[in-house]
């Protein structure tokens, strides 16, 4: 597990434009429901269910700092499945 999970701007404003709280991007990113690498190289999608969303799923782009975790972008992801 990454020593500190911190957001990039456009993920702190993406959070902010759909609803999305920090809690449920920091269970996506350390307790997943299912992890795969994104398309660009040293970045993974994680996916969590979100109950607090009605059991809707949230995708989480992220990719490690050091020791650190960066998320780059979340949103919740209507083609997702659990």
């Amino acid at each position: 597990m990454p020593a500190m999970i911190r957001p990039t701007t456009h993920a702190t404003e993406r959070m902010q434009q759909y609803g999305i709280a920090w809690a449920w991007v920091l269970r996506a990113v350390t307790a997943p429901d299912r992890r795969v690498p994104d398309p660009r190289p040293g970045i993974t999608r994680s996916f969590r269910v979100i109950p607090e969303r009605g059991g809707r799923i949230l995708r989480v782009a992220h990719r490690p700092e050091g020791d650190d975790a960066l998320v780059l972008s979340a949103h919740v992801d209507r083609g997702a499945e659990s």
